[in-house]
């Protein structure tokens, strides 16, 4: 393995990872978490009381949540009339916590899988059943990045030419990486 994931034959894959990509994946996980936040009332929430809770019905006003939990209806960035809105609102107070809990154990999956590795680099593996849970939280992961960085479809290539002092140069690096373990994650599960 060359720090790329590969499959292990029974629809699961791997990657090597040398101690600073653990720390780094590992680092971007936990700051997902922090952004995602604790569940309605914290971790430690009544179980039924969490059947009954009712999320948010605005959009996030940060742009990384706001693009993590997007309006059901209507465009990004274009005008959206009362009747979609009220419908938005209605469908995200329903979702969102779930998507929120959804995301959350996705992140902890991934972080728990580093943890396994003891602050060093090694391989680490997902079966089958987790592949789509660790595409889940590289996809979150990048596109949070991607809001923070104000990336546009029309960026994407200019990424590669960054100068080397451009302050945006690490994340861009931790954004172009992810993509690449996605898709070789995807290639694992499907090749």
């Amino acid at each position: 393995m060359a720090g790329l994931f590969e499959g292990t034959g029974d629809g699961g894959a791997a990657i090597a990872l040398e101690e600073l990509e653990a720390a780094i994946l590992r680092s971007l996980e936990v700051q997902m978490l922090e952004l995602i936040g604790p569940g309605p009332g914290g971790e430690s929430e009544d179980p039924l009381a969490a059947l009954f809770a009712e999320g948010p019905t605005e959009a996030p006003a940060d742009p990384a949540l706001a693009r993590l939990f997007p309006d059901a209806y209507g465009e990004p960035g274009k005008p959206v009339d009362p009747q979609t809105r009220a419908a938005a609102g209605e469908f995200r107070r329903y979702t969102e916590l779930d998507l929120r809990a959804r995301k959350r154990d996705d992140a902890l999956l991934v972080v728990r899988a580093l943890d396994t590795l003891g602050g060093a680099g090694g391989v680490v593996r997902a079966a089958a059943g987790e592949c789509p849970r660790w595409l889940c939280a590289f996809n979150d992961l990048r596109l949070t990045l991607g809001a923070r960085l104000e990336i546009t479809e029309e960026d994407e290539q200019g990424l590669y030419d960054l100068p080397d002092e451009d302050p945006r140069k690490p994340l861009v690096m931790a954004y172009l990486w992810l993509g690449a373990l996605q898709e070789s994650l995807l290639e694992a599960m499907t090749g």
